[in-house]
C-alpha cells in the first residue's frame, strides 16, 4: 500500500528528509510588517531573523486554507497520514479537518487521518518520522493510526528561548511571564502539557543553565530510555550540540537528531532558541 505523510511548516524536517517521496508539507504564511511570506522552501531563516529585528511589532503567522489541504489529499496514495501544529496553538489542525471532510464528500472510500502532534517543531518532526518508520514496516493504516496516537500520547516537548516576547505578543504566553523574565534577564524552561498548551518546567539565570536543566529533566523521566530525541535550533547550532553533549552524559535516547527552525519556528522560537522533543 502507498502513503503519504502530510506535515504543515511548522513540522521542521530537513531539506534531505522533505526530499523523500512520502512527505508533502503544506505553508502556513507569515507577516512582518506590510510584507507576507510563505513558509516553503524559499524561506530564509537570516532574512527573517533581520526583517523581524527591524520591525517594530511582532510578526503574525496564518495557517494554511481547507483548499490548501485538499490539494496535498490529491497524491494518488492509499493512505494518507497529516500531522499538524498543536490544535490548541494554531488552526492548522482545524484547516486539515475541514480539508479531509470536504475531501471525502468526493473521495468517500479514501484513508486519511489527521494527527494532532499536541506538540510543534521538533515533536512534529518526531510523529512525522514515526509514521514513515511504521507505513514503512508494512503495517495497515489502522494499526499506524493506533500506535502513533499512543507516541503523541507518550511524547515530551521542552524548549529555551533567549527572548518570549513573539511568544507574548502573538498571546502563546502570559504578559507576566515574559515582562518577569524580560526585566529579570532570567531564561524560562518550557514545555508542553499533554494537551499541547505551553506550560513553564524551571528557569535559569543563563540559557547554558536553562539547558542544563532540560537534559536533567529528560534524564529524571524513565520513558525517555530508547526513544529518539529531536533538537531544532534557531541559528544556535553550538547550543543544540551542547545539549547533546549534556544528553549523552546523562540519558538513554537511541538516536539524536538535528535540524533547523523553518519559518514559523523561527517566529515563535526566534533567534537562538533551542527545541527538543522525545
Amino acid at each position: 500500500m502507498s502513503f503519504k505523510i502530510v506535515v504543515d511548516s511548522c513540522c521542521d524536517l530537513t531539506p534531505a528528509q522533505l526530499r523523500e517521496d512520502c512527505f508533502c508539507k503544506v505553508p502556513l504564511t507569515i507577516r512582518v510588517g506590510d510584507e507576507t511570506i510563505t513558509d516553503d522552501q524559499s524561506f530564509d531563516q537570516a532574512a527573517m531573523l533581520q526583517k523581524m529585528r527591524d520591525c517594530p511589532t511582532a510578526p503574525q503567522s496564518s495557517c494554511p486554507s481547507p483548499a490548501q489541504y485538499m490539494e496535498a489529499f490529491d497524491c494518488g496514495a492509499d493512505d494518507i497520514y497529516v500531522v499538524t501544529l498543536s490544535a490548541m496553538l494554531s488552526g492548522s489542525h482545524n484547516a486539515a479537518a475541514q480539508g479531509r471532510a470536504l475531501y471525502l464528500e468526493e473521495h468517500p472510500d479514501a484513508h486519511i487521518h489527521i494527527f494532532n502532534s499536541c506538540s510543534a517543531s521538533a515533536g512534529e518532526v518526531l510523529v512525522a518520522l514515526k509514521i514513515q518508520e511504521l507505513a514503512q514496516s508494512g503495517k495497515d493504516f489502522d494499526t499506524v493510526v493506533q500506535e502513533t496516537s499512543q507516541y503523541i500520547s507518550e511524547m515530551n516537548t521542552l524548549f529555551v528561548l533567549e527572548t518570549l516576547d513573539n511568544l507574548r505578543k502573538n498571546g502563546r504566553l502570559t504578559r507576566t511571564q515574559a515582562l518577569v523574565t524580560s526585566t529579570l534577564h532570567i531564561k524560562l524552561l518550557m514545555g508542553a502539557t499533554p494537551e499541547g498548551e505551553i506550560c513553564k518546567k524551571g528557569q535559569a539565570l543563563s540559557i547554558k543553565q536553562a539547558l542544563a536543566k532540560m537534559a536533567a529533566l529528560m534524564a529524571a523521566d524513565p520513558g525517555h530510555v530508547g526513544r529518539r530525541l529531536c533538537i531544532v535550533h534557531c541559528n544556535c547550532l553550538d547550543r543544540a550540540f551542547h545539549l547533546k553533549e549534556l544528553v549523552q552524559k546523562l540519558c538513554s535516547f537511541s538516536e539524536i537528531i538535528f535540524s533547523e527552525t523553518g519559518g514559523i519556528s523561527t517566529v515563535y522560537a526566534n533567534d537562538g532558541g533551542v527545541i527538543a522533543a522525545y
